[in-house]
């Protein structure tokens, strides 16, 4: 596996000094937020440390070179938006960055781009998946024309007032997982796979790395804790962040020796991106640095 970082918790750090925390640390991998310029609606949204619209070829080479020299290779180009909302102009300004980050994957020889397949929270899953077979095969089209392979993260968006009842991103379980892989029958779609979100979703999180080995395209790597006494008090229908908290890796419930060692039964030698999410961690650059240090720190121990 190549152990890495997603560079959305270096927000206000610029691409080179991205790389060169990565390098430093020894990180093999980033995956790079690639967020249009302002678009800042939530916490870890609106961070770009590549700006695909103005990616002249001098930028390609430029970016390339530095990745060539550091060591540090470019996982993915991150963006996690909602191309299945509701308000039309959102929808198309999402689908037309989609498009654009396919081709800066292409260009800067990453070839793989990591987002969300999105949700109308308003509406039910059928519902949903008509739009799924509606927005998502033109992107598919182009990125299977220019090799990119796309990776979908399994969060389901589901934490503040406005994004209830459905959540903003229907990809959330095994069952939907096959629902829309059949609906979207290609070999670049595939896993962007995050375990923290079967913890709080009480779910297997373990077993989906058997049973999808040839969709897993992407790891993340965060942690959650559940609060027992905050669970038993709001129970599974509250907004989950009030009776769970994303931590550091080794910080939370997660087995890690557990989940790397499902990830070596499959072979898997993919990036696993370290995201950082925890706010005991965000006080301070200074802390904000610690955080990757102690994250790597903890997943070396299982990952050569």
């Amino acid at each position: 596996m190549k152990l890495g970082f997603i560079t959305a918790i270096l927000d206000g750090w610029d691409f080179d000094e991205v790389i060169d925390i990565a390098a430093a640390n020894q990180f093999s991998c980033v995956e790079v937020a690639c967020w249009p310029l302002g678009a800042a609606e939530r916490r870890y949204a609106g961070v770009t440390h590549i700006d695909v619209t103005a990616l002249d070829d001098a930028r390609i080479d430029d970016i390339k070179a530095r990745c060539r020299d550091t060591g540090v290779a470019i996982s993915s180009l991150g963006f996690y938006p909602n191309p299945l909302t509701a308000d039309a102009d959102a929808r198309q300004s999402t689908v037309d960055h989609l498009h654009r980050l396919i081709d800066a994957s292409a260009a800067l020889d990453v070839n793989m781009v990591t987002t969300f397949i999105g949700r109308d929270h308003r509406l039910d899953v059928e519902d949903n998946l008509e739009l799924v077979a509606k927005i998502w095969p033109p992107l598919l089209t182009h990125a299977e024309s220019v090799g990119v392979r796309v990776a979908i993260e399994n969060c389901p968006m589901l934490f503040t007032a406005d994004q209830w009842p459905g959540g903003q991103n229907i990809f959330t379980s095994p069952s939907l997982w096959r629902r829309i892989f059949d609906l979207l029958d290609s070999d670049n779609l595939g896993l962007n796979y995050d375990p923290s979100h079967f913890i709080w979703q009480m779910m297997d999180h373990i077993a989906p790395l058997y049973d999808f080995s040839e969709k897993l395209f992407h790891v993340h790597i965060k942690d959650i804790h559940l609060d027992p006494y905050r669970l038993n008090q709001v129970g599974v229908l509250a907004h989950p962040l009030d009776f769970m908290t994303p931590k550091l890796p080794g910080h939370g419930d997660i087995d890690w020796g557990e989940f790397c060692s499902a990830l070596d039964d499959i072979c898997y030698d993919g990036p696993a991106c370290i995201e950082v999410e925890d706010r005991a961690y965000e006080t301070s650059r200074g802390r904000i640095l610690d955080s990757l240090i102690l994250s790597k720190r903890y997943m070396d121990q299982f990952v050569i």
